[in-house]
């Protein structure tokens, strides 16, 4: 079972996964029942189904970008999820120092019925943030976002690309260590991507550690120092960016 601590045992360690697993089931995901992992029931492989990850080892040091690659369906998201607690693992454990801030999935977090300013203080309070300091970022966190027309429209009623905005904008104001960002960032368009790509900077410049999935080679150059490549739920290499995109591309042959 993965477990999320608020200490790693080995000083300067933001996110250490050592043998994680996750099993599905094909069509439809076949996960213990919540009756079985409060019991630590451990359950067989049965018939259809497939291990998404599977004894995936790394630590990752404090301040640290990594950029997971991968084709789809290779176990990158899940990946994320896992270190950000939204999913429970089959085997392995994940420690975490400090929290996380996850931009991973557009909706994540957020009430279709709730207007755009209930979301916000919803989900900054669900991480930790207090009334009084969503108070004091609540301008800026719409002014990011570039939505100040829709305040308080029903979260439903935003487009895609407003979604993003104020995912992007609510998460980057969280002061916890560790940013994990899925591709969501792929659905907004240009000049918005470059103004979270330039607060990216400023949060790693700050010390930040980044957890960063994307098909973009010019932005994992631009973020990451070191890649990791995941291929049928395995780590096949972890080293230097460059190095793991030339070995991802070499397999692929993607550009």
């Amino acid at each position: 079972m993965s477990v999320a601590s608020d200490a790693s045992t080995t000083s300067g360690i933001a996110i250490r996964v050592d043998g994680l697993g996750i099993r599905f089931r094909r069509n439809r995901r076949g996960r213990r029942s919540f009756k079985d992992l409060l019991a630590g029931r451990k359950r067989r492989t049965r018939p259809g189904e497939f291990w998404a990850l599977r004894d995936v080892t790394v630590e990752v040091r404090q301040g640290e970008a990594i950029g997971v690659v991968g084709r789809n369906g290779q176990g990158k998201s899940t990946l994320l999820k896992l270190v950000a607690g939204v999913m429970v693992a089959d085997e392995g454990t994940v420690e975490i120092t400090g929290g996380v801030a996850p931009l991973i999935e557009i909706t994540g977090g957020f009430v279709d019925d709730l207007t755009v300013r209930d979301n916000v203080y919803l989900t900054a309070g669900l991480h930790g943030m207090s009334k009084a300091q969503i108070d004091g970022r609540f301008d800026e966190i719409i002014d990011f976002a570039e939505i100040a027309d829709f305040v308080d429209t029903p979260y439903k009623h935003l487009s895609s690309g407003m979604k993003v905005r104020i995912a992007f904008a609510v998460i980057s104001q969280l002061e916890e260590p560790i940013l994990l960002v899925d591709e969501v960032l792929a659905v907004g368009d240009k000049a918005f991507r470059e103004k979270c790509y330039a607060r990216i900077d400023e949060l790693l410049a700050g010390g930040r550690t980044l957890f960063f999935v994307s098909h973009n080679e010019r932005d994992l150059r631009r973020f990451c120092t070191r890649g990791l490549y995941l291929d049928r739920g395995a780590l096949v290499i972890d080293g230097p960016i460059d190095e793991v995109l030339d070995r991802y591309n070499a397999d692929y042959g993607t550009h």
